[in-house]
């Protein structure tokens, strides 16, 4: 396999680019006291978050500890699985490569371990690949959590198996950040769809929740947990 060329200084350029001023760590972190002003503005803003809000109480998604290699890995691992069968794939890679994964960790595994672990090729390939280029410098996790959103986007999408969904999922539970809205997501578009009507379309109604819409999709993710 060709060695790939490095991602962040393209990513960096890009924020460079976009940025009206420099962006930092803290300011884009979602700390438990930016969760509580976010559940304030969403209640202030928008009458069917404020329900939401009173019926799942305080947004949790600040209760995990950030581990990026193992977020990114887990994600690659889940695609198009159904919760259980993930859970159960990630079970046997962790008796090979303990929980929480490492890059160093998967890129000792043969291939053929994570096959009979449950893994497809293509899953095997991509998470050597991503091991691969965090091991060699190409993708440098804790620099990203430097970068601004679309930054971080297109350094995670230039990684073979990792799509624009997956870096906003990573954004939105790893990174924290506050204000993302991932437009692909399905379950997202049935939530919106069941709050706010059929004819709902989720763009324009998130408009209300900025800048707290990671805040606002964890709460559609937690009505159809519900529902």
């Amino acid at each position: 396999m060709t060695t790939a060329k490095p991602s962040l200084k393209h990513a960096a350029e890009v924020a460079a680019a976009s940025a009206k001023k420099p962006v930092t760590l803290r300011s884009l972190v979602l700390t438990p006291a930016r969760l509580r002003l976010a559940e304030q503005h969403l209640s202030r803003t928008d009458r069917v978050m404020a329900k939401l809000v009173r019926t799942h109480g305080n947004c949790r998604l600040d209760a995990k500890k950030a581990r990026p290699f193992h977020a990114l890995t887990s994600a690659i691992i889940s695609q198009q699985l159904s919760t259980k069968a993930a859970a159960t794939i990630a079970g046997r890679v962790a008796q090979q490569a303990a929980r929480p994964f490492t890059a160093e960790a998967m890129l000792a595994l043969e291939p053929e371990v994570l096959r009979a672990a449950g893994l497809s090729t293509a899953k095997t390939r991509y998470i050597h690949e991503l091991a691969r280029r965090v091991v060699q410098g190409h993708l440098d996790l804790a620099s990203i959590r430097k970068l601004d959103d679309e930054a971080v986007i297109a350094a995670l999408t230039e990684v073979p198996g990792i799509g624009r969904w997956t870096a906003e999922m990573f954004l939105i539970f790893t990174l924290r950040r506050p204000d993302i809205l991932s437009l692909g997501d399905a379950g997202l578009s049935r939530s919106v769809r069941l709050l706010y009507g059929e004819t709902a379309q989720m763009q324009r109604v998130a408009e209300r929740w900025r800048p707290y819409r990671s805040v606002a999709c964890w709460y559609l993710w937690r009505h159809l947990d519900n529902n």
